[in-house]
């Protein structure tokens, strides 16, 4: 599963794409993925991780610390 947010878990969900005379074909709906190098201080090294427009601006309001903290109490290996 190549296109999923590691923070939120935003993956890509199915709809319709639909014409002018209103003819439905199903598409995708992408999330708004980044490959976001960030500098964790606690362990002075960098982390690279994919993440939403969205993670990013819960990265910056609640701090790289406390996301990686969730990230690992939920099993992630960062």
């Amino acid at each position: 599963m190549a296109r999923v947010c590691t923070v939120t878990g935003k993956k890509p969900i199915v709809g319709h794409s639909v014409s002018h005379s209103n003819i439905k074909t199903k598409r995708r709906f992408l999330p708004n993925l980044q490959t976001k190098r960030f500098f964790f201080a606690e362990e002075d090294r960098w982390v690279t991780l994919k993440v939403s427009s969205e993670a990013i601006r819960t990265i910056n309001k609640n701090g790289l610390s406390t996301v990686i903290k969730e990230l690992r109490a939920k099993g992630e290996k960062i």
